[in-house]
């Protein structure tokens, strides 16, 4: 019997091996209403309580569950329910399975999929075109494999109003023909939204059922708390149903979405957001944490970087999200409401930008000891900029999946970073153990495990 699903009062006693991450390996761990409130022998005195429940471990040994620091459960979920396009390994293929789902789904008003791969197109840039070929008479619109792109048809285009005399929008890219026609490639917020905001929202019974499928998932795999990384007003709505509909597997912490465009007044939506799921009072549904983008990738050329791109001259840096005044601005505004931050780091300049609005939420607001920020990806940082994340006590969130030479890589990051930068991506060595940094003989150690980690990485 699961402990959490007992009376509140009633303790349960786990008796055997036990591994704990920060005290090593304990005799017994005892649990009343879902949390732990003694350990060893404190937890074995407890075993003799009157109506306590005792659970022998036996041969086996008492882990903590896998949490999930950085996970999109929505829009994973969410993949189930449009062309199958993730796997493909080709154009054609892409548009195969469009075309394929389409005829299956007739009253579908739109063809909606993710995740296709973006190096199966030179540059990353895919022609609207080649998905009118699978479905001319409805919109199409396809996320890429990073979220920060995507790829529509014609009549998408159309209904968005995007033609030849549609500027780029702030914080976004039109990708074009030769002729100044869009292509049918979108890249970052500003672009990709001209398609999202006229598709709107999955209808709400979609998104509860790619939650709790998502969840479900998860759970399967020993996952029992994640971070939904990006989490936008409707998302709430949808967690909120799950969580009524007792159809959530996990308990989630939903990080909110700041938009750039809207700045720090929307700080008081973010708390009434926040305020709704603390009402709706579930013990597997918390909101204590706002999303911020600092850049966006580095195959789509929109990563923040501090020297520019290669091949590039001195022209083209990427692309920060928020200006440093304004993330400093919201920064501090959300870290005084008693928010965590996460921020989406991905080149260097970003990096050092969300340390410095770390820094200065510190300074204003003071010590916190639940503060935890996290930078996440962390995919190139300054050699300078390293020791500073132990100094703020910002948590470095990485996700080793990407450290591959896979299509993307080799096709887009590589070449748009050239070398040594290529190299120095994911610095996990000296990220672990800072201090190293202080000590020449250390810091020599850990570049040998850093040439060790690219090697096993970067090798294929």
């Amino acid at each position: 019997m699961c402990p959490s699903a007992q009376p509140a009062d009633l303790i349960t006693v786990l008796r055997g091996r036990v591994w704990c991450p920060v005290q090593g390996d304990l005799d017994a761990v005892a649990i009343r209403g879902g949390l732990v409130i003694a350990v060893d022998a404190a937890a074995l005195a407890l075993a003799d309580t009157p109506g306590a429940a005792v659970v022998e471990v036996g041969d086996g040994i008492l882990v903590p569950a896998f949490g999930d620091g950085h996970a999109h459960p929505v829009s994973a979920g969410l993949q189930a329910h449009g062309p199958h396009i993730s796997d493909a390994g080709s154009v054609d293929e892409v548009v195969a399975h469009v075309a394929r789902w389409a005829a299956e789904h007739p009253h579908e008003p739109w063809i909606r999929g993710a995740s296709y791969d973006p190096a199966l197109a030179p540059d990353g840039l895919f022609d609207a075109r080649w998905l009118d070929e699978a479905v001319p008479d409805r919109p199409v619109v396809l996320r890429a494999a990073d979220y920060h792109t995507v790829w529509v048809n014609t009549m998408a285009l159309e209904l968005a109003g995007i033609d030849a005399s549609t500027p780029d929008p702030p914080l976004g890219e039109i990708a074009r023909r030769a002729d100044g026609t869009p292509l049918g490639t979108l890249r970052e917020w500003g672009a990709v939204d001209l398609v999202l905001d006229i598709a709107g929202p999955h209808p709400l019974d979609v998104r509860v059922r790619a939650l709790e499928e998502a969840t479900a998932h998860l759970a399967s795999l020993g996952i029992t708390w994640v971070q939904d990384a990006w989490v936008e007003a409707d998302d709430v709505e949808a967690y909120l149903a799950a969580a009524a509909q007792k159809r959530l597997h996990t308990a989630v912490d939903l990080a909110l979405y700041a938009d750039p465009r809207r700045g720090p007044q929307q700080v008081d939506r973010l708390v009434a957001l926040r305020d709704r799921v603390r009402e709706r009072g579930d013990p597997l549904l918390t909101a204590n944490t706002v999303k911020l983008f600092a850049d966006g990738v580095i195959e789509g050329g929109t990563a923040a970087l501090l020297d520019p791109y290669a091949g590039s001259g001195c022209a083209h840096r990427g692309m920060l999200v928020w200006e440093p005044v304004a993330l400093v601005a919201i920064v501090t505004a959300v870290d005084a409401h008693g928010f965590q931050v996460h921020v989406h780091t991905i080149g260097d300049a970003a990096v050092r930008t969300a340390l410095d609005a770390v820094e200065a939420a510190i300074s204003a607001n003071g010590p916190r000891p639940d503060r935890r920020p996290v930078l996440a990806h962390v995919q190139l940082i300054d050699e300078a900029d390293r020791p500073r994340l132990a100094a703020l006590g910002v948590i470095a969130n990485a996700e080793p999946l990407w450290a591959q030479l896979d299509d993307v890589m080799e096709a887009l990051t590589v070449p748009r970073l050239g070398e040594p930068r290529a190299s120095a991506q994911y610095p996990w060595a000296t990220l672990r153990d800072p201090f190293a940094l202080t000590d020449p003989g250390a810091l020599a150690k850990v570049r040998v495990a850093r040439t060790w980690l690219r090697g096993r990485s970067l090798s294929g």
